[in-house]
Parts: structure tokens; sequence; C-alpha cells
């Protein structure tokens, strides 16, 4: 357990230890604290001895490389579906770093089946909105390349779509991912340079024009 998990294991005893028996200000029984209350799910799991966040997160990455011999198309994006979940916590979502699930979570952009293309970019997505940290680790493993090359050519344009709001996340207030972002168009889509991140309306524009590109699909 980690110390900030056991700090709040001892928080939570202390808050819900037993009141004296001669105590008469003890409150009626509905209207006593809830004793799972002030713990959070991942400490609780491992107070009780079940699956971590972090423990999930492995089993649903494992699920997703599985062979599609082992796991069927359908558990795969059953497995998706549970990491998009928890890497919504952004706990979960730094702890793609230390879990090493930055690569093959990239990897799986590339995918040769459009669900795993599009839940990949869903993932990166979710994993980096209003997250420096992981803004960071996606440009890191090349992704936003990836991500534009999915918008500009992948013929699905659910993969598009999704691959289109993961750099819309990626590179809001993040300078060094709109750099990526700009260097990785070719000029036929996008002219301009030197976007400011931190400027809405501009980081709009840019946006704007892949969404149209998502939406109609390639057309070379």
């Amino acid at each position: 357990m980690t110390q900030q998990g056991f700090n709040q294991l001892l928080q939570w005893g202390i808050e819900n230890s037993a009141a004296p028996q001669n105590d008469t200000t003890t409150q009626p029984t509905d209207q006593q604290r809830d004793p799972n209350r002030g713990l959070n799910p991942e400490v609780l799991a491992q107070l009780l001895g079940g699956p971590s966040d972090a423990d999930r997160m492995r089993g649903a990455m494992t699920a997703v490389l599985a062979p599609i011999a082992e796991v069927d198309m359908d558990n795969k994006m059953i497995a998706w579906d549970n990491l998009e979940q928890l890497i919504e916590q952004i706990d979960n979502a730094n702890n793609l770093e230390s879990l090493g699930m930055w690569a093959p979570l990239v990897q799986q952009l590339g995918a040769e089946e459009a669900g795993s293309r599009m839940m990949a970019a869903w993932c990166c997505s979710t994993a980096v909105q209003n997250n420096i940290k992981s803004q960071e680790k996606l440009l890191a493993n090349g992704a936003v390349e990836k991500l534009v090359g999915l918008v500009l050519k992948d013929g699905d344009q659910g993969v598009r779509k999704k691959a289109c709001n993961a750099l819309s996340s990626a590179v809001r207030n993040f300078q060094p991912g709109m750099d990526e972002l700009e260097k990785s168009l070719p000029e036929d889509v996008w002219k301009g340079k030197g976007v400011d991140a931190a400027e809405m309306e501009s980081v709009d524009e840019i946006i704007g024009k892949l969404r149209e590109i998502a939406a109609r699909g390639p057309t070379g």
C-alpha cells in the first residue's frame, strides 16, 4: 500500500473508531457516518484484497494485446471500454507511464482492426485532457504524428474523429504538442505556423480544419 493510501486508511480508522459506550452524544444509527465514506476505491480494494485500478488497467491492456484467437474483438472492445473509463481519473492516467502502458497504447493507433485504432485514439484523448503530464508522455511516444496520419488517411470515420479529438486535447495549453502538430501537417492542409497553444481561437482554427477533413475522409 502506498504512503498516501496508508494515511487515508489511518484517517478513516480514526474517524470511524467506536465511540465510548457511555458517550451520550452518539448520534442515532441513521445519522452515523457511513464507514465506507472517506476511503477511495483504490484504498478500499487494497484493504479488502480486491484488484486495484492498476491491476484492472494491466488486465485490460493484456486483453487488448492478446492474439485475436485468444480474445475476440467483442471482448477486446470491452477491455478498451474498461481502460478508457479507468483513465478518466487523472491519477490512473498518470499511472500509464509507471505501468509501461504508453508505448503499447500508442502502438495500437496502428492496429489492423478499426475498433482498436478508434479506442486507442479515444484513450489517448481521455488521458491527456487537461493533464500536462500525459500530454508530455503522448508527445514523447510519437503519438501526435500518428494521430495526424489517422485524421488525414484512415478509411474509418470513427477513427478519424477520435484521432481529431485526441489532437485537440493533446495540444491545448501545451506548446510542444502544438509545435509538433504544425510540423506534422502538410502545407496543403495547414500553411500557418507559430500557433499559440494558449490562444483558444487559434487552436480552434487548426483543429476545425482537421475536423473538416475527418468528416469528409481522405481524398487521395
